[in-house]
């Protein structure tokens, strides 16, 4: 009689609840392992995915039956010699990865060697610290050979063996002779690849102008070409700089809901026909899309008169048209505005709202803080004391009034003139 296989049970960190399980990590285009905590998930199947520098991903076969998680490095089979990788996916999805990378389990897949050990990472980021210096160099050699491309990355195996030189091209280039200038100038083997301006916005990784990373970068492998018949769909200002993304090229995410706008695009009236009320003619404005309203305007250059109905209302309506009838208005019998009257400004407020006395809040004496505080107050004291009226002062402004003028001698108004003698 067979025994029944015991799956652990897990808990905690181990039912996928941390990082090391389902999380993002620092691996671009991850896939988040929604199966993580079922039990016989990881023995369902011994394909593994490692994921290399960037977005390059590989998938392998897990021959020696190792006891692999999500974030482990591994050593894989590469031609020649072997690559170092993380990995970043076990389980039952790594069949549904493969379908999406248009691969076969049953092609020739390379096999996992082991877990990496110390020796290895030391080759590693050895051969990791050559990669900048590498690029600098290589797109000199290109540009010594005049050829029209530009070196983007560069990447080097593992083991340091072989280097991979990503590039981008608008033409075909012959590279043959580049290739022997690389290989005598670096000692490897060389490969190289070419990709486009999303291939390499993808690589880079960024933050778009939505404020989340790039789809590129985070989860999209495979990219569909994107047409300005998409946002003219969508009613978005056909703007170069708002529609190009961070590749230059128009954004992958206008193809995302262009699809539910084509959709309700076909139940709103063509935007040609003028409808026809017993007022005006209204003429096609504006339209939301999704909420199924069009905006008229009794002008066709304008916005006069704007009135705003649903889809529905508008159909009806160039029916009527048709039939030679004319509504009253664009608005129907249930929702027609009603004439507004006058508005009474005092309708919230009291009646007595007047008849309530104020109280004066009293001001507290501000207490002397410092010596200099009270010689300024004794000093406005003084001052207070000088503009004071006195109380005798009537009786003395009295008296002064009562007070004979004396006469002043009139003075000789010519100096030369002689006086008079008796």
């Amino acid at each position: 009689m067979e025994k029944k296989k015991e799956y652990p049970i897990r808990t905690g960190c181990d039912r996928g609840l941390c990082s090391a399980a389902i999380g993002r990590q620092d691996r671009q285009l991850n896939t988040y392992d929604w199966l993580a905590d079922v039990p016989g998930n990881a023995e369902s199947t011994d394909l593994v995915e490692v994921q290399f520098k960037h977005t390059r991903k590989g998938y392998y076969h897990n021959v020696n039956n190792l006891p692999l998680k999500k974030g482990d490095i591994v050593a894989v089979e590469a031609s020649p010699g072997h690559d170092i990788g993380v990995v970043t996916l076990t389980g039952r999805l790594v069949n549904l990865q493969l379908k999406k990378a248009n691969l076969k389990a049953g092609e020739e897949l390379k096999r996992i060697y082991r877990l990496a050990r110390q020796s290895d990472m030391d080759k590693f980021h050895e051969a990791k610290a050559r990669e900048h210096e590498t690029m600098i160099e290589s797109r000199e050699i290109a540009k010594g050979l005049d050829l029209k491309m530009k070196i983007g990355d560069v990447e080097y195996q593992g083991d340091g063996q072989k280097a991979i030189f990503y590039y981008i091209a608008d033409e075909r280039v012959d590279f043959r002779q580049l290739i022997k200038d690389l290989a005598a100038a670096f000692h490897v083997r060389i490969e190289m690849k070419q990709i486009g301006a999303r291939q390499e916005a993808g690589r880079i990784g960024g933050t778009g102008p939505c404020g989340r990373e790039l789809c590129c970068a985070t989860w999209m492998k495979n990219f569909v070409s994107v047409s300005t018949s998409a946002a003219r769909f969508q009613d978005i200002s056909p703007n170069p700089q708002k529609l190009a993304g961070m590749c230059a090229k128009l954004k992958c995410c206008l193809n995302y809901e262009v699809d539910d706008y084509i959709e309700h695009g076909r139940l709103l009236p063509n935007r040609d026909i003028v409808l026809q009320t017993q007022d005006a003619d209204y003429y096609y404005f504006k339209s939301d899309i999704l909420a199924g309203l069009v905006t008229y305007s009794t002008d066709k250059r304008v916005a006069a008169n704007l009135e705003t109905i649903s889809a529905q209302r508008a159909k009806e309506i160039i029916d009527m048209n048709r039939r030679g009838e004319k509504p009253l208005d664009l608005q129907a019998d249930d929702q027609r505005k009603q004439p507004e009257g006058p508005v009474d400004l005092l309708a919230g407020d009291s009646i007595t709202r007047f008849d309530k006395t104020k109280k004066k809040k009293k001001k507290k004496a501000k207490p002397a803080s410092a010596d200099g505080d009270a010689h300024r107050d004794e000093a406005r004291r003084d001052d207070n004391r000088k503009d004071a009226p006195r109380k005798d002062q009537p009786r003395r402004d009295a008296a002064r009034r009562e007070r004979p003028r004396k006469e002043e001698p009139k003075k000789n108004e010519n100096k030369n003139e002689e006086p008079k003698q008796d």
